[in-house]
């Protein structure tokens, strides 16, 4: 189960250098996660300040 990123995303950018399979970038009006790379690891939630990313 690929983790996402809610609409709760401030983006800060923290979570994008925390990702070990470069699969967040920044999107529109927040970052996104590929969820075809996501290894599910959640280092992206263990950074954000707003505990945006979550498994789907």
């Amino acid at each position: 189960m690929a983790y996402f990123i809610s609409d709760t995303c401030i983006s800060c950018g923290a979570c994008e250098p925390e990702c070990p399979v470069s699969c967040i970038s920044a999107g529109d009006d927040k970052y996104v996660i590929d969820e075809n790379i996501c290894i599910e690891c959640g280092a992206c939630n263990s950074v954000c300040p707003v505990e945006a990313p979550n498994p789907e």
